[in-house]
């Protein structure tokens, strides 16, 4: 599959920001869970929370939980990473990935995902 994030941009911090991924080609059986990656420079790229695309259970790490809320619409093929609260550790580029549907749920390293949009940048900064 083939997917489009949009949505980054420079917030102050406590500010809030909604991040979306559009699914644009592709079939979405090839899709069994969806996740928001990030990545600050001189870091490697994380999980930060996931989503499974039809059951619609969720996985965040923990630091993140209670700042950031991972949805998706079904109708619209589209994820979605809400965030508020932003503080400016949380500067990252930020991207979205999509697992197949074979892979485990509990895997989730980047290797793991195999389709990504293209990173969408998060600036917190007053």
């Amino acid at each position: 599959v083939q997917l489009q994030a949009s949505g980054g941009g420079m917030v102050q911090p406590g500010g809030s920001l909604r991040l979306s991924c559009a699914v644009v080609s592709g079939s979405i059986s090839n899709i069994g869970s969806m996740g928001w990656f990030r990545q600050a420079p001189g870091n490697e790229r994380e999980l930060i929370a996931q989503i499974h695309w039809i059951g619609g259970g969720t996985y965040y790490v923990p630091s993140l939980k209670g700042r950031f809320t991972i949805s998706r619409d079904k109708a619209k093929n589209i994820l979605y990473l809400q965030m508020k609260n932003l503080k400016p550790e949380d500067t990252a580029l930020y991207y979205c990935a999509a697992k197949d549907p074979r892979t485990d749920w509990e895997r989730r390293t980047a290797n793991d995902f195999r389709s990504w949009g293209q990173g969408t940048q998060v600036t917190v900064s007053s």
